[in-house]
């Protein structure tokens, strides 16, 4: 081969070699006394593709861990082999924060955190599969808020999570777009899952169990992003979720009155089908405008376009946990229907056979001593609405089949 033909063959080579990407390494981490510092080292060094991947162990962590790398995954041996243990945590904070996208959170647990368990934020694309989120010593108000706790994202998967003890949501997903909040399992939280100032959600196939509240659909004044819509609640079992109200005083879920299956606030546009609730004392569904002062001139406080229907209702309304239930079921012959509607808002509707109660109010935050009881008379105002379904992108369901 001539001379020249050698070295522009080299310079091609050189160019091809330096312009393919780096080829995805896997971070092998054990636990030990330098967990810690290893695990932390591996979220920064980590470059766009490659895995960290947990061996089974408990490892214990004095501080919070971070990611800001796109397309990670962090893979333990399964939730009850890897265990993320909090307990002797000296800050306050999470005890995972990722904000990057297109990362996968898999198989492993996150044990007694000192606040928030794992925290994904501006984090799009972002999966969460198979994890334990708890707090050990059960329900308490000195626990983390949240368990699982995506904000301010676009499409978010949620999917075969167990998360116990939050002090306010198990699954809490805010300010975010396209959701998906699947096949779960909470217990002893506050709420068990909240959709919070969101467009686009899909909640379904989940076990809330012995929370304060099963699922709240809510939205809030005063935030970024506010306006929620098109939910739909569909095929869970919401059942025994009657634990006292534990949230700290002064969070938005600590007015949520225990025996709560599913509560909507101040949304539009949502769906709640298909459904088993069994076992509510206040009430299987509540539909509610927002009954806090407020500034906001940009806010919409009712709750409009809700429709429920093919629902199974077990027992409910026996033991109202607001201010004024006791009395108002006793009105009502000594408990309170299924279904109860504050009377604000407009195209509520419900196509269940279970009755359903209107307080009849004009404003949300009129006084229940206000309150006008009768049976809810819907008529067929927004019978046939339909919310459409979310869909992820095919890259992440891949990842959940896998």
């Amino acid at each position: 081969m001539k001379k020249g033909n050698r070295v522009a063959m080299l310079g091609a080579i050189t160019l091809a070699l330096t312009a393919a990407p780096a080829i995805a390494e896997t971070h092998n981490i054990a636990a030990g006394a330098d967990a810690q510092e290893k695990l932390q080292e591996a979220m920064i060094l980590a470059e766009p593709g490659d895995e960290i991947v947990l061996a089974e162990g408990t490892y214990a962590l004095t501080d919070g861990l971070s990611l800001d790398v796109d397309n990670v995954t962090v893979r333990g041996a399964g939730a009850d082999k890897t265990i993320l243990d909090f307990a002797n945590q000296q800050g306050s904070g999470e005890g995972l924060l990722v904000t990057s996208d297109n990362v996968v959170l898999r198989d492993f647990t996150v044990r007694d955190s000192k606040g928030d368990g794992i925290k994904s934020k501006g984090a799009d694309n972002i999966v969460y599969y198979r994890l334990t989120v708890e707090w050990s010593g059960g329900p308490k108000e000195t626990n983390g808020a949240y368990g699982i706790y995506p904000v301010e994202s676009e499409n978010v998967l949620v999917d075969a999570t167990t998360v116990t003890g939050a002090s306010d949501a198990g699954i809490y997903v805010g300010q975010s777009r396209n959701i998906i909040v699947r096949n779960n399992h909470v217990t002893y939280n506050v709420a068990g899952i909240e959709i919070e100032n969101s467009f686009n959600a899909d909640v379904y196939g989940n076990l809330t169990e012995n929370n304060t509240g099963g699922i709240l659909v809510f939205d809030l004044p005063n935030l970024p992003q506010q306006g929620g819509h098109d939910v739909r609640i569909f095929g869970n079992t919401l059942r025994d979720n009657n634990t006292p109200n534990f949230a700290p005083e002064g969070n938005i879920v600590a007015s949520v009155p225990a025996g709560s299956g599913v509560m909507i606030m101040a949304n539009r546009d949502v769906e709640v089908f298909g459904n088993v609730f069994e076992d509510h004392g206040t009430a299987n569904v509540i539909i509610v405008g927002y009954q806090q002062p407020f500034e906001d001139d940009n806010y919409q406080p009712l709750a409009n376009r809700i429709r429920v229907g093919n629902n199974s209702h077990g027992k409910a309304g026996y033991k109202p946990g607001f201010p004024e239930g006791a009395l108002l079921a006793a009105a009502m012959g000594g408990s309170l229907p299924p279904i109860i509607w504050d009377g604000t808002g407009e195209g509520v509707v419900s196509k269940d056979s279970a009755p359903a109660l209107s307080l009849n109010l004009s404003k949300p935050d009129q006084s229940l001593t206000e309150a006008q009881p009768a049976m809810a008379d819907f008529g067929d105002a927004n019978a046939d609405m339909t919310v459409p379904a979310v869909v992820m992108p095919e890259a992440m369901e891949a990842i959940v089949k896998r």
